[in-house]
């Protein structure tokens, strides 16, 4: 096991100061030095905490780590590394916790790209065990206490207010194609000449996806991050969360708001409390719900139904196929279209039901 050197580490008289390795992206909001002061007692854990590792293990097919400009940075043994302490639910990929308390020798994993490290409990069977990092301590924030990523976090907020569309993209799990389905409707929509924001208001922090909204023409972006959430795992109501996002997208003037959904409507990401919440509902000019398959495309439909709402569009890998497209539509009612092949016809499915609703509001004024 490697022992940090003079370059890593200078001692003071209350806390170390370490010289990092590797910042995750998870840390973004903080805008980190690579120099860190490290508090040296046993300190209660928190989600978001700021944490100092020392990787112990590799991980051949999951051993990457994305920094604070999005770029990919490979995880070695002995690396000195920079991320905050939170938890994941991936049906696919780790499942983990926050510790109760992190002192200086706990032994820790790396839960995901962006940093997220706590206690894995368990992955999905197509991956190896997680990364395994020593804990060298929590980081000071220059006022005897720990720095955490919701100390400059977006304050939540109970009311909305006024607010352009809202086009919601949700999925029956991950990886079902939200991201390819929301990237695609901002690019046609700028094409168009609209001013689209975005967000990503559900998942475990990672900028990947708000870099990949940008890169399609999002004048503004956005995520559960910024409010200073490493993940929504465990957050009882996401809707004050959502409506800090929302306005502060608004600030950009947009003409459209696209907005997905990570992980699942099921699962442990608290999506589900979204769509409880009235307004953010009434906000909702569209519903866009991916599917990798004809049931999980039949259960979101079921399962919005039985919440009184209703599937605008259906995409995701299940219209990956004309054959898949065509079913949904005879079987289900609803309209599908696939963003790879056509995402034309998503957009312009899409843009009818704002419409729509943008109709029923002005005819609904007195």
């Amino acid at each position: 096991m490697p022992a940090l050197n003079e370059q890593n580490i200078l001692e003071m008289e209350e806390v170390f100061q370490i010289v990092a390795d590797k910042i995750g992206s998870a840390t973004s909001p903080l805008q980190l030095g690579r120099t860190i002061s490290i508090a040296k007692t046993e300190r209660p854990a928190r989600a978001g905490d700021v944490v100092v590792v020392r990787v112990l293990t590799d991980n051949a097919t999951y051993n990457m780590l994305e920094l604070p400009t999005g770029r990919l940075a490979k995880v070695n043994p002995g690396d000195i590394v920079v991320g905050v302490l939170g938890r994941r639910r991936a049906l696919k990929g780790f499942v983990g916790d926050v510790p109760e308390k992190v002192k200086a020798g706990d032994e820790l994993h790396l839960l995901n790209l962006g940093g997220v490290i706590g206690s894995c409990s368990g992955h999905h069977s197509s991956l190896n065990d997680a990364i395994k990092v020593e804990v060298i301590g929590l980081a000071e924030n220059g006022s005897a206490s720990t720095q955490n990523i919701s100390d400059v976090g977006v304050p939540l907020r109970r009311t909305l207010g006024a607010s352009a569309p809202l086009v919601v993209v949700a999925g029956a799990c991950m990886n079902s194609g939200k991201t390819y389905a929301a990237t695609e409707i901002i690019q046609v929509a700028t094409r168009q000449g609209l001013r689209v924001a975005a967000a990503k208001l559900s998942g475990i922090a990672c900028l990947r996806d708000t870099l990949n909204m940008a890169d399609h023409g999002a004048i503004a972006t956005a995520s559960f991050l910024d409010c200073g959430l490493p993940s929504t795992v465990g957050v009882e109501d996401l809707a004050p969360v959502a409506k800090a996002i929302v306005s502060r997208l608004n600030e950009s003037s947009p003409d459209l708001i696209v907005i997905e959904l990570g992980d699942g409507i099921l699962g442990g990401y608290s999506v589900e409390s979204v769509f409880e919440d009235e307004e953010m509902r009434g906000a909702m000019s569209a519903l866009v719900f991916c599917a990798s398959d004809y049931v999980g495309a039949w259960g979101g439909i079921e399962l919005f139904r039985r919440r009184g709402m209703r599937v605008d569009v259906v995409a995701g890998s299940v219209t990956d196929s004309q054959m898949g497209e065509e079913y949904v539509e005879d079987e289900f009612g609803v309209p599908a279209a696939n963003a790879r092949r056509n995402g034309a016809k998503l957009f312009e499915l899409v843009s009818k039901k704002v419409s729509s609703s943008k109709s029923q509001v002005s005819s609904s004024l007195p």
